[in-house]
């Protein structure tokens, strides 16, 4: 190395933000045509290790920059201004069927990114790099505020956007896994929405008394949200990914308590008994259990449970009678549920309807069911804990990692529009600008 490669310069603008925030990473006064490695390192929460490399070569100016350069190679090639993220994958020697998500989401998310001299794939620990940076990525922006909710017996937590208010509202439900997932909710309320992020298959009340909850617990959140001091009660919109979904579709539909702005509904479907409560949507799923397939790498394929597409009305929610703007976004390698043969007899139920007019799908190839917002690392196949059964499998989720990081990228921007849209009006831009650190 020669003495200039010992002030190699590294820094990345901005060094702090929000998750969805792209960030810049240029590498400075290194000799022309030199071989660099860019290297990302993150431990999370559970203490597990995530990495990600990219090979560069300096320019004339002896300089690299992320968003502009290619990468010859590593864990992915070409221009990929956000790659040093979404490429981010379990450290050699991990345990399988990882998956990072973030749980408490008051915290940054931390990842040390250094350049290193050479073209290197491993061994990235015992080097000393030429430079590093640590950035932090946050899901809370500043004057955001979360706030526990267990009124109604809820099992809930709200996020307030910053500033006086009063904001438009979002019931926020993830999927078969339980739990309550506040990550999301916590972007959203930075980006201007008061997002109420609702534990309905594992809330307290279920765990005491052992019975899933009915309707009238999501109708319950509504109208918590809905008469909250901070939140404009006639503007609630609703999203929900996989088996929330199924509640989301049905509240819209049939609820005289829910009254929608908008939904959003992300890898899901509209098959299921129509008067079913949670329970009994869950046991439906399961009498076409013997549909239940795996591939060669004994990863567990559900999609077939709903398929073909029931003609029988009472089996599906009846798409004629929603009322409100809705988004559906598809994944078309989706190996979870049958989210492109869902979509495409929901188009077809609400043209025969005559309300087609108030549905947009957004459908992409070689994207999986786990569609995030964006940068998040791409999961083809994790382990999965069922809620009913309680049992550990690894189940494939789908996708090609650059086209479904695309599909993050690209579906939670129009989600973004999409909301601020409905919720806010086109024309106010208030939402817009609460997102930067």
């Amino acid at each position: 190395m020669d003495r200039k490669q010992c002030c190699v310069k590294l820094s990345v603008e901005p060094s702090r933000g929000l998750v969805d925030e792209k960030f810049t990473v240029l590498v400075q006064n290194v000799s022309p045509g030199s071989q660099l490695t860019v290297h990302a390192l993150h431990r999370c929460e559970d203490q597990y290790t995530w990495e990600t490399f990219a090979h560069y070569v300096s320019n004339a100016s002896g300089t690299v920059n992320v968003s502009e350069d290619l990468s010859l190679g590593g864990t992915y090639s070409g221009v990929e201004p956000m790659g040093l993220l979404w490429s981010l994958g379990p450290v050699p020697g991990s345990k399988p069927g990882l998956r990072m998500r973030k749980v408490n989401v008051q915290t940054p998310m931390e990842i040390r990114i250094s350049v290193y001299q050479g073209h290197q794939t491993e061994g990235f620990t015992a080097q000393v790099p030429l430079a590093g940076v640590l950035v932090e990525r946050w899901y809370m922006a500043p004057g955001v505020q979360r706030v526990p909710i267990t009124e109604g017996g809820l099992t809930a937590t709200i996020f307030l956007p910053s500033g006086p208010g009063p904001f438009p509202g979002l019931l926020d439900l993830w999927g078969g896994g339980g739990k309550l997932v506040e990550y999301r909710s916590a972007l959203l309320a930075s980006h201007g929405f008061a997002s109420l992020a609702l534990d309905y298959l594992t809330p307290k009340i279920t765990l005491e008394t052992g019975k899933m909850v009915d309707n009238t617990y999501f109708e319950t959140a509504y109208r918590v949200l809905q008469q909250h001091p901070q939140v404009l009660g006639s503007r609630i919109g609703m999203l929900g990914l996989s088996f929330g979904t199924s509640i989301t579709l049905k509240m819209a539909a049939y609820s005289e308590v829910v009254k929608l702005r908008c939904a959003i509904c992300v890898s899901g479907s509209h098959v299921q008994p129509v008067d079913g409560s949670v329970a009994e949507i869950l046991s439906y799923f399961h009498t076409n259990a013997e549909k239940t397939r795996f591939n060669e790498e004994n990863q567990v394929i559900w999609r077939d449970l709903l398929l073909p597409i029931p003609t029988d009305p009472a089996l599906k929610v009846d798409m004629g009678r929603i009322q409100c703007p809705v988004m559906l976004v598809v994944g078309e390698d989706d190996h979870n549920w049958p989210a492109k043969e869902s979509a495409q007899d929901m188009k077809e139920m609400m043209e025969r309807a005559g309300n087609s007019h108030l549905l947009t799908i957004l459908s992409y190839p070689n994207a999986g069911h786990l569609i995030e917002p964006p940068y998040t690392p791409h999961f083809r196949a994790t382990v999965f804990k069922t809620v009913n059964q309680r049992q550990k499998v690894m189940a494939l989720w789908g996708g090609d990692t650059v086209p479904h990081s695309r599909a993050q990228e690209d579906s939670w921007m129009k989600t973004l529009a999409f909301l601020r849209e409905n919720l806010y009006g086109s024309t106010n831009t208030a939402a817009a600008s609460v997102s930067h650190l």
